[in-house]
């Protein structure tokens, strides 16, 4: 890390998980950091270098970003789960993922701050309830709705895109997934949101406009999201049949969880 101050108890963490995404992520960076200074929220980045084998994390030490480097690729859950870490142990009182490919837009960002602040725990950017023209279909429309169904009815609130990575989280949450954050296949996403509903935590969302990818390849086309609509069935279900983890501790007691 190349931080360890204390950050003001107000301050946000923006978590923008990385893995070859050299192209991209300066830009990414530097949109964050304005959108956020005009907006006036106090806030810090974290790049989580994923193991990257290109310039990804030279990328993120010249972008002036906080950078942390994982030795090996661990997947978007197991970078996330660095950032919730380092965000705990740090103190901030707030955390946005964002991610490395140029897609969520940083202006939405207060958005979902604000509904944050209005008591909710997770706050997603959801895309279908966006104004933009998002627009799924087949297998990954199926997949989705089924997914958003479910997790609906476990969180007893009406969610659209629980599929998602742009979303925003409280104390709670944080202290949650920094002990218990899913690092498999949709686990940043669908298992996340399934241990956070079932540890009665407060999952709320906003309409967002996703934007094109500005670089690398999008995971669409009939035989991925064929794919996806399988592992997602998977992942749900390995979501719904593991144990609730335990929600230990509030805002000023969860650095006591490092024991």
């Amino acid at each position: 890390m190349t931080s360890v101050r204390r950050p003001e108890p107000s301050r946000v963490l923006v978590i923008v998980p990385a893995w070859n995404e050299e192209t991209t992520l300066a830009a990414v960076v530097e949109e964050t950091r304005r959108a956020l200074l005009d907006a006036g929220v106090p806030a810090d980045i974290l790049v989580v270098d994923d193991g990257s084998d290109d310039a990804t994390g030279a990328v993120a030490e010249a972008s002036g970003a906080f950078v942390a480097h994982l030795a090996v690729n661990l997947g978007v859950g197991g970078a996330m789960r660095t950032g919730y870490r380092y965000a705990r142990r740090q103190g901030y009182a707030a955390t946005v993922q964002v991610d490395a490919d140029g897609q969520h837009n940083p202006a939405d960002i207060p958005a979902l701050l604000s509904v944050l602040a209005d008591g909710a725990d997770i706050v997603i950017g959801a895309r279908v309830a966006g104004d933009g023209a998002y627009l799924a279909r087949g297998p990954r429309r199926w997949a989705m709705s089924m997914l958003s169904g479910t997790i609906s009815r476990i969180a007893h609130t009406r969610l659209t895109d629980t599929t998602s990575g742009f979303k925003a989280c409280g104390p709670r949450a944080i202290a949650l997934f920094a002990r218990s954050y899913p690092a498999e296949y949709l686990g940043d996403t669908v298992e996340s949101l399934v241990v956070a509903a079932r540890t009665h935590l407060v999952i709320r969302e906003v309409g967002v406009v996703m934007r094109p990818r500005a670089g690398g390849q999008p995971s669409h086309g009939p035989a991925r999201s064929a794919a996806f609509l399988g592992r997602a069935v998977l992942a749900l279900g390995l979501a719904l049949t593991r144990p609730r983890p335990e929600l230990r501790g509030t805002f000023r007691q969860y650095e006591e969880l490092d024991a």
